[in-house]
């Protein structure tokens, strides 16, 4: 699939620029709703006297919905135009984000969380899309640059400004101005996005699989719901059944996926890029590293505030040194080292970042409730290094024996399986943390009880770790280059979702 050709004096109107600041606005907000709400969990659970299963539901419904959505957002944006998608979804978002903000109690906070995570999934698929059409071949290295640039952004600015509105207590509003920030913004974009955005359409545009949504979504649903309530419902039959059950329908799914291809070639996944090994190897990677990234980020708010009273602005500040070593280490990995190195740099990193979880249990266990966020900055950089060394390349190293009519869908893929993975790691909390804490707990054991299933649960994180350098041995030893800004490279951007690193995701 092609994308429309931008028209001819697009390249010189300047209006263009405008265009590229709406959009990447637009993918900084998602960026940083998606990081700024772990940092203001704890509040949201004092002030709304939400149930562990609800905190988990406020994180995990979010990266369902929008992993769910994903690839029928980018489908919907080929076919009925990828301005007026972004439109509606940045409108959707906006709308969500009040909901979310002006939210009475927790039932309504997961429900306006689910709806932000399905208007994003219509708003980010567009913004590379956009991009695409909108600069010329040799403009777009420069603006892919600069997008890289505020992703980066985003991972840092977030968990710090979701800990200072949120110590701010602005207008005694506590959590609240996390999302009510986004309003102004979005409907700053909404103005601006309906004046200076360009229109474009994919002049052979797939068919939506709204079937094969529906039995992903399902599935997901099925697996993931009774693992986020089983601990508080007492582990009931139906939950273990309906576990069960999902795995029937994920194979119904393959089935129909199947037949949808034979039928009219427009299936949700294309099946046939997992006879590609080292696709389907990267997929594999990224499921898991998914699930590493929604249990950590998930348990170590919770060990800081609540396990060890900290404020959110004391924990946002710890977190600072993790985040620039994700960032020096994804850039430096990607220019310096994979060319080097190939695959290895990206098995350095998950044995890097297996040394500073080892290295943050023993330090978690020695110190105990007195530990200080000082003491903390070591395995939190090891870990960041090792983060970034496996974020940055691994994409391209699951699409560099991709066949290049395929990218597109396969881009797509990747970023809904790691969103997937997220989803998944966020259930699992309720199983490796949660699961070891009991319900009666005293206040004065809360510390030592949040300490001791921090530490059980960065154990299962080491262990997903180990699993994921295992599979990389599948990834090719050198991922093939490309040359960069070429028509022929950027093009299948438009046909799948933006890519997004996991330390993003939450």
């Amino acid at each position: 699939m092609s994308s429309q050709p931008a028209v001819p004096d697009t390249a010189s109107d300047r209006r263009r620029w405008i265009a590229l600041a709406i959009v990447m606005t637009a993918a900084f907000m998602d960026l940083v709703d998606v990081t700024i709400v772990n940092i203001a969990i704890p509040s949201m659970e004092r002030d709304l006297g939400a149930s562990f299963g609800a905190i988990q539901w406020i994180t995990a419904g979010y990266a369902l919905a929008f992993a769910a959505g994903l690839i029928t957002g980018g489908r919907l944006g080929d076919i009925y135009g990828r301005k007026r998608l972004f439109l509606i979804g940045i409108s959707g978002f906006t709308l969500a984000s009040a909901l979310c903000g002006f939210a009475a109690n927790e039932e309504m906070l997961v429900a306006s969380r689910l709806l932000q995570g399905a208007t994003a999934a219509m708003m980010v698929p567009q913004v590379l899309a956009i991009i695409h059409v909108t600069f010329p071949a040799h403009e777009r290295g420069k603006v892919f640059g600069m997008f890289g640039a505020i992703i980066g952004l985003g991972a840092v600015s977030g968990p710090l400004l979701g800990a200072l509105l949120t110590q701010w207590n602005l207008f005694g509003l506590e959590w609240r101005p996390i999302f009510l920030i986004n309003l102004p913004v979005g409907i700053a974009g909404l103005i601006l996005g309906r004046k200076f955005i360009t229109e474009s359409r994919a002049p052979k545009a797939l068919k939506l699989d709204l079937v094969g949504v529906a039995l992903v979504t399902l599935g997901l649903l099925m697996l993931i719901y009774p693992l986020t309530r089983g601990r508080e419902l007492g582990w009931p039959l139906w939950g273990h059944l309906c576990m069960a059950g999902s795995l029937v329908v994920f194979a119904a799914f393959v089935a129909y996926e199947k037949r949808k291809t034979r039928k009219d070639g427009s299936p949700l996944v294309e099946l046939s890029l997992f006879r590609v090994k080292s696709f389907a190897a990267g997929i594999a990677v990224q499921l898991t590293f998914g699930i590493v990234c929604g249990i950590f980020f998930l348990v170590w708010t919770l060990y800081m505030q609540i396990g060890l009273g900290w404020s959110p602005l004391r924990a946002g500040l710890t977190g600072v040194p993790f985040s620039i070593a994700v960032s020096a280490a994804a850039g430096m990995s990607v220019q310096k080292l994979v060319p080097r190195f190939g695959r290895k740099v990206l098995q350095a990193g998950a044995l890097t970042m297996a040394a500073g979880l080892l290295l943050y249990i023993w330090e978690a266990g020695r110190y105990g409730t007195a530990i200080h966020s000082w003491q903390m900055s070591l395995p939190l950089v090891v870990m960041g290094v090792g983060m970034g060394l496996i974020v940055a390349p691994l994409t391209d190293a699951v699409l560099s024996d991709v066949p290049r009519e395929h990218s597109g869908s396969a881009s797509g893929l990747i970023n809904t399986t790691q969103q997937m993975g997220n989803a998944l790691g966020l259930g699992l909390v309720s199983v490796v943390f949660f699961g070891s804490i009991d319900d009666r707990i005293a206040p004065s054991a809360v510390g030592k009880a949040f300490g001791d299933a921090f530490q059980s649960s960065l154990w299962w994180v080491v262990a997903v770790l180990a699993v994921i350098f295992l599979v990389m041995f599948a990834l090719p030893a050198r991922p093939k280059q490309h040359v960069e800004g070429t028509d022929a490279d950027t093009e299948a951007v438009t046909e799948g979702p933006v890519d997004r690193e996991p330390v993003l995701s939450h």
